[in-house]
């Protein structure tokens, strides 16, 4: 194994910098989501709550970046419910549900909130290397997700959604040492199913249609992680990007459409704690900071959960 060897050195001398607080305790479940690569045991429960908000002033106006006096800084909140169990140690569900809020700080676009989309995923690990110090786990991922409520797609910036139906094939893999370092990366494609407006004809910013319905490109993600993972603690950095298959860009002056090219470049940092009392309880809080797009706001993301793991067997 000289080459899970040398692969471990390597970890230990570029990850030794990134956590400064090691705690450990009884707890030994993690909550995930689908582009990691943990798991939930079988017949554990995690469920609670999360809370983002994300706000941007600057904009990137195709590759133009600017402000915009009739939007001033555009507030993004939500409160999601979120779910995994494992039915088996290989095998999880993840399921969402967020409730979303956007509203403009100055001109006379009025604020919008409902419902937005449920998202369904199943992760099974299909692949397990491992090594007297070093595992490797290699994850497919089907998330399936589909409008909750009947939010118009026609009023980007402050549309909750693109009111489409999509399906997200993924792949994952993640390499950990027995300390608890790791590397993570996932990437995945998105088939959108095309959205309606609420007018007969419409500009994309490329072409005129006489048309309602809205020819929707696909888009694919990468999702980079390095940190710590054990026990009660898990700390990460991360990268992610997002590129839109196709679609034009914001006309000069105009409002975003909603397929229109938004491509984004995001870093950000996780943190996750299960608390000593009482048992099972988990907090959880990031930041992500837009670094780079295309018709998408530099927007600063802040996370903070709460989530509960219950147990209904014993966890594999």
């Amino acid at each position: 194994m000289r080459f899970l060897l040398s692969i471990e050195r390597s970890l230990r001398r570029g990850l030794a910098g990134l956590v400064l607080l090691m705690v450990v305790i009884s707890v030994k479940t993690s909550a995930q989501t689908t582009t990691d690569g943990l798991m939930m045991g079988k017949g554990l429960f995690c469920t609670g709550f999360m809370y983002t908000n994300d706000k941007w002033t600057d904009y990137w106006e195709g590759r133009l970046k600017r402000d915009n006096e009739n939007i001033g800084s555009l507030t993004t909140q939500s409160l999601s419910w979120y779910g995994v169990y494992g039915i088996t140690g290989k095998l999880n569900v993840i399921a969402m549900v967020p409730y979303v809020k956007k509203e403009a700080s100055q001109g006379t676009l009025h604020s919008m909130q409902g419902i937005q989309d449920l998202s369904v995923a199943v992760k099974y690990n299909f692949l397990r290397l491992k090594s007297e110090k070093l595992l490797f786990r290699a994850f497919g991922v089907l998330n399936f997700s589909t409008p909750l409520s009947d939010y118009t797609p026609d009023f980007f910036p402050l549309s909750l959604g693109t009111h489409t139906t999509n399906l997200t094939p993924r792949l994952n893999a993640m390499l950990q040492m027995n300390q608890g370092w790791f590397v993570n990366g996932s990437a995945g494609y998105t088939f959108r199913s095309n959205t309606k407006l609420d007018r007969a004809t419409y500009n994309d910013g490329l072409n005129f249609y006489n048309s309602n319905e809205v020819d929707m490109p696909n888009m694919f993600d990468l999702f980079v992680s390095a940190g710590y993972q054990k026990e009660a603690l898990q700390v990460e950095l991360n990268y992610v990007q997002q590129n839109t298959l196709g679609g034009g860009d914001i006309r000069r002056q105009d409002m975003p459409f909603v397929s229109n090219k938004m491509n984004a470049q995001r870093l950000g940092l996780l943190a996750m704690y299960y608390l000593p009392k009482p048992k099972n309880l988990a907090i959880r809080g990031s930041v992500h900071y837009t670094v780079n797009g295309r018709n998408v706001g530099q927007s600063t993301t802040y996370l903070a959960g709460i989530l509960y793991t219950f147990k209904f067997s014993k966890a594999e």
